[in-house]
């Protein structure tokens, strides 16, 4: 064993790929490998994970094993380790490595398998209130009797505590805030999610793909487009399915709407919390544009159940490409004097410049995506790397900034609103004929498939297992939030209590995506 972990330390300088071939690979697992491997490589994982060799991109269970999903930036390289658990516990990644605890956590909750040596062990998504405990375990558990959540604790003079949520003033989804503050200084900030948890993974066991794929599409509903091709991908890339290439150019211009509309929405709505009312209303009427011409050019306002498993279920007649058309030209018309607004208002500027500011550093630990990764120097985009067609044939550019607050955020929203007009109309004009769906392949055997997709908040993870028959096995979605929230805490510290609003709305995580 001790040379087992001495080998495994020497294969550390060579690459994610070498260390994981000291395990049993999958060979059904496509299109990046996954391993079963022993708790000393599993340690050497949790070292390279801590010493920031590489990104966390998923960690999840199900009975009697664990799996993490790990990103080696230098390579482009995603993998999966596997970590039998038949005692049914494993060594806490998030100990070393503090982006792990949240969903150690879950994994107790959900699944049973407990964390050895966990730094955190309340419990996350599971409330007591469930009908049985641990619902993606092997055995009908009724449920935990949990005591009053145990809040951190924050020492020093003068310090009080402000209760926010779950229930909002706005028609919002819930959650809990929990600020301890020195007057109107926020000296922590400490979140409870878990209140729209849906048993999503639960309710996938058994689909049909079809029927599944609308499921994951409705994860997150402003992100249907990201989930719903993250899904389709990791079926295809199990099936090994081979979809038309108009497809694929469909789908990234739906992904590229879904986009446009949200970072206008976000837009509005950042500057709205600052009081400036103007802005959003300029910047819905912008966003209700989006919505009317996805409806008008493929059926459904949010684009649901537009992509599905083999390649796109609606197609882009010639009125629709004119309804692009007018859409790009309106965008280019009305949305640069609105740039100017921005960039022109003094109290506005006041409001979000150097507020809400997050360490780059943080952001590279937690492997943090989108917008709020790229305001904050992290240049990771999932459309380059790993990549996925048809963005390997289109010129964009993912626009990085390093002053990490609430005006960066919009800057980056402002820039990828501007890529994204210019990829819609150059997708519209590239736009090859021919077949929009492929029939997916009866896998005949047990398969397994894994998608990493940029959705407009970041990457989006779908790790899928098929039966025989192409019924769902397992499946387990990730959403950006999840390496978003924690860092949401980190950047309302030594802020005022009254721009927490302004922050939040800058990070614009998901509760639906996160609860699951």
């Amino acid at each position: 064993m001790d040379a087992l972990m001495n080998n495994a330390k020497n294969q550390h300088a060579s690459g994610i790929k070498n260390i994981l071939q000291l395990g049993q690979s999958f060979p059904n697992h496509h299109p990046w490998p996954r391993a079963l491997i022993t708790s000393e490589i599993w340690h050497e994982l949790i070292q390279g994970l801590a010493n920031g060799a590489w990104t966390l991109l998923g960690l999840w269970g199900e009975p009697g094993v664990v799996h993490l999903a790990v990103y080696e930036e230098a390579s482009g390289t995603l993998s999966v380790a596997s970590l039998p658990c038949p005692d049914g516990r494993f060594p806490s990644v998030g100990r070393r490595h503090p982006p792990a605890q949240r969903l150690e956590r879950s994994i107790t909750d959900l699944v049973g398998l407990q964390t050895t040596d966990a730094s955190d062990g309340r419990p996350w998504l599971d409330h007591g209130r469930w009908p049985l405990a641990y619902p993606l375990g092997t055995a009908s558990i009724p449920p935990r009797s949990l005591a009053p959540y145990p809040f951190l604790p924050a020492e020093g003079e003068s310090l009080h505590q402000i209760p926010v949520g779950p229930v909002h003033a706005g028609i919002i989804e819930p959650g809990h805030f929990r600020f301890t503050a020195n007057g109107e200084a926020v000296v922590r900030l400490e979140e409870r999610l878990g209140y729209v948890h849906k048993g999503i993974e639960a309710l996938l066991n058994g689909m049909p793909l079809e029927r599944a794929a609308r499921l994951v599409s409705r994860v997150s509903g402003d992100s249907t487009v990201a989930y719903g091709l993250a899904f389709a991908r990791a079926a295809e890339a199990a099936t090994e399915t081979v979809i038309p290439e108009r497809a694929h150019w469909l789908r990234a211009l739906m992904a590229e709407l879904e986009r446009l509309a949200n970072h206008c929405g976000d837009i509005g709505a950042i500057c709205n919390d600052a009081a400036f009312a103007l802005m959003l209303a300029h910047c819905s009427v912008l966003r209700e544009r989006v919505l009317r011409t996805s409806a008008t050019c493929f059926g459904h306002r949010l684009l649901m159940d537009c992509i599905v498993p083999g390649g796109v279920s609606a197609d882009l007649s010639p009125d629709g490409i004119q309804a692009m058309r007018e859409l790009i030209t309106e965008f280019r018309h009305r949305f640069p004097p609105l740039i100017d607004l921005y960039d022109n208002t003094a109290s506005l500027q006041n409001r979000t410049v150097s507020t809400g500011f997050v360490r780059p550093a943080l952001i590279k630990q937690f492997g943090c995506g989108g917008v709020i990764g790229r305001a904050g120097g992290r240049a990771f985009d999932a459309r380059r790397q790993p990549g996925y067609p048809p963005y390997d044939q289109l010129d964009f550019e993912s626009p990085v900034l390093t002053d990490s607050d609430v005006n960066a955020r919009v800057w980056v929203r402002i820039r990828e609103v501007e890529q994204s007009l210019t990829l819609i109309e150059r997708i519209v004009q590239k736009l090859p004929t021919g077949p929009i769906k492929a029939e997916i392949q009866r896998p005949g055997e047990i398969r397994e498939g894994m998608a990493l997709v940029e959705g407009f908040r970041g990457d989006v993870l779908v790790w899928l297992r098929l039966n025989a028959d192409g019924t769902v096995a397992r499946c387990h979605p990730r959403d950006p939030s999840w390496f978003q929230w924690p860092l949401l805490e980190a950047a309302i510290e030594n802020n005022i209590v009254a721009d927490f609003p302004l922050c939040n709305k800058s990070f614009n995580c998901s509760y639906s995506g996160h609860d699951l």
